[in-house]
């Protein structure tokens, strides 16, 4: 009797380890739409690769994508944090780069790429440049959306204290301010800088969630408020917090998919006469 249960313990422990893999392949293509009555801004944002546990192919994700409006890509970090990896990410963003973003590819970096050290890390740098990334570490540039000014602004990760606000905002123009991070936990500083849309990730939408994602109470205040996926607001402010593409630790997902977002952004003319920063 007693080997029977143990049986039936370890028949159902195997079962749920694969329902949980599994659940790395089930990928969700979700669309938010941001209405502000202006242009729209298609945005494409893939957060959290994890290349080292990444369960879509470069050509799958392209058969998911292609024939989309796509005006810019948004890549919010966390690659890979493995040298043995890098050459797995020039695959995907020649994939990205078939998909003919209007306005580029712009890309920041996430606490696990900075597991990297040097030439490592500078390697990481140069694939993406190499690949028609705009890398952004604190800093901002300009694009033109029918005319009307749009700011993309990349702010380094929070959470390992490589985010400066004032650097990021430096010489900003008014215009709509676009933000992309890693960590949004950084929103909770960002009372006296303005931002009109951020995107983000980080948590991967708590990835084992049983049914709560337990584990992540030490990732920052967002977590205790109950804000680790999804479009939320801070200061009447919209952020998005994307469940990532890839898995870190182990490679499986309970309670929470992989992600693929289409952000429709609807600029809102009113916005280009806003204050720029502080």
């Amino acid at each position: 009797m007693k080997t029977l249960l143990i049986a039936a313990f370890v028949a159902m422990i195997f079962y749920l380890i694969r329902r949980a893999y599994k659940n790395t392949t089930d990928i969700v293509l979700n669309r938010i739409p941001i209405e502000n009555n202006g242009p729209v801004l298609n945005i494409l944002q893939l957060s959290d690769l994890h290349l080292e546990n990444i369960s879509i192919s470069p050509s799958e994700l392209y058969e998911k994508l292609k024939g989309e409006p796509i005006d810019i890509i948004a890549l919010t970090g966390d690659f890979l944090d493995r040298k043995r990896t890098l050459p797995k990410l020039a695959p995907y963003l020649k994939i990205l780069n078939q998909l003919n973003a209007k306005h580029g590819i712009y890309a920041v970096f996430g606490n696990h790429d900075y597991v990297l050290r040097g030439e490592n890390f500078q390697k990481l740098r140069d694939i993406l440049e190499q690949n028609g990334c705009k890398v952004m570490q604190n800093e901002n540039t300009t694009l033109f959306v029918e005319g009307n000014p749009v700011n993309i602004i990349g702010i380094d990760d929070f959470s390992t204290k490589r985010s400066d606000l004032k650097a990021s905002y430096t010489g900003i123009k008014p215009g709509t301010n676009l933000v992309l991070t890693h960590d949004p936990n950084l929103v909770l500083h960002m009372k006296d800088y303005h931002f009109d849309y951020l995107l983000s990730g980080h948590f991967h939408g708590g990835q084992i969630c049983y049914p709560k994602a337990y584990h992540l109470v030490k990732m920052g205040k967002l977590v205790r408020m109950n804000m680790i996926k999804g479009l939320h607001q801070q200061d009447g402010k919209p952020f998005y917090i994307n469940e990532g593409l890839g898995q870190t630790g182990v490679n499986i997902r309970v309670g929470s998919r992989p992600e693929i977002t289409l952000h429709q952004f609807s600029l809102g003319i009113a916005q280009t006469d806003s204050l720029p920063a502080i």
